[in-house]
């Protein structure tokens, strides 16, 4: 049985609400960070980020103009101009095309929603790096390997990452290079439902399968969490583009469910 889409959607969106405002209350005040249940859509601002990439709403089962409305007075309230929104393409109505217009939503970055169900035990990865579940004296060394990929660089945005090492429903992977670490990626456990998570390698240690090998040690600590299915998000791919993380899960027993656009709402 393929994941509810529902249940899909949910999960992800929890994984980054519990990464962000499950931080101690010094860093959520520092960050200005917020969060807010709308019926079953979750809404989360980190008013610091200057990317925006964690200011978002998911977890969609149905689409109607008043939640949209509320989230966006969320964000507008929480400091933002800008937020996403993160809806299953089958979930949009007939008339999104008029309901978009009107609360200023467009467009944005596709994603590829994939999804692994977990009715037999994941098959190993040889690796020449040593794969392992991250401990908390290794938290600070974790965050900036992650971080640092994607770009977050400051003291802030990398404590807030060693401060989710070790908390409730979460588990951090790690590859090392003998004494290096250098590749991350961590799950979120939702019930019956685990999100892949923050998957990075340092720029010198691409190529080595280090990816492949946390993929498949995080499909394990999934399953042996009770977990029936796991989901994930990547860049989608278009013409002519090549997302080596996307193949990567691919080849990792993941079923590609859909591409969903990004919706971006932008203040008027």
């Amino acid at each position: 049985m393929t994941v509810p889409v529902g249940l899909a959607e949910q999960t992800e969106i929890a994984a980054y609400v519990d990464f962000v405002a499950g931080a101690p209350e010094p860093l959520r005040k520092k960050l200005g960070i917020s969060s807010r249940r709308v019926g079953d859509v979750q809404a989360l601002v980190l008013r610091e980020d200057p990317s925006g990439f964690f200011n978002r709403a998911g977890g969609f089962e149905s689409v109607s103009v008043g939640t949209l409305t509320e989230v966006c007075d969320f964000f507008r309230a929480g400091g933002l101009s800008a937020g996403a929104f993160a809806i299953a393409p089958s979930l949009l109505p007939a008339d999104w095309a008029t309901t978009a217009a009107q609360l200023n939503l467009t467009e944005s970055t596709r994603f590829a929603k994939l999804a692994c169900t977990l009715d037999t035990a994941p098959a190993s990865v040889d690796s020449d790096l040593r794969i392992a579940r991250v401990e908390a004296e290794q938290a600070e060394q974790f965050a900036t390997v992650m971080m640092n990929t994607f770009g977050f660089t400051t003291p802030a945005m990398i404590d807030l990452t060693a401060s989710c090492v070790g908390r409730e429903n979460w588990q951090q992977y790690a590859a090392w290079d003998n004494d290096e670490l250098v590749a991350v990626g961590s799950i979120f456990v939702n019930g019956a439902c685990a999100d892949m998570f923050g998957g990075a390698t340092t720029p010198a240690a691409r190529g080595r399968g280090a990816q492949s090998a946390l993929l498949a040690a995080r499909l394990s600590g999934a399953r042996d969490a009770g977990c029936r299915w796991v989901v994930a998000e990547t860049g989608a791919e278009g013409p002519g583009e090549h997302n080596t993380s996307l193949h990567n899960m691919l080849r990792a027993g993941f079923t590609h469910l859909y591409d969903r656009v990004t919706w971006r709402w932008t203040a008027v």
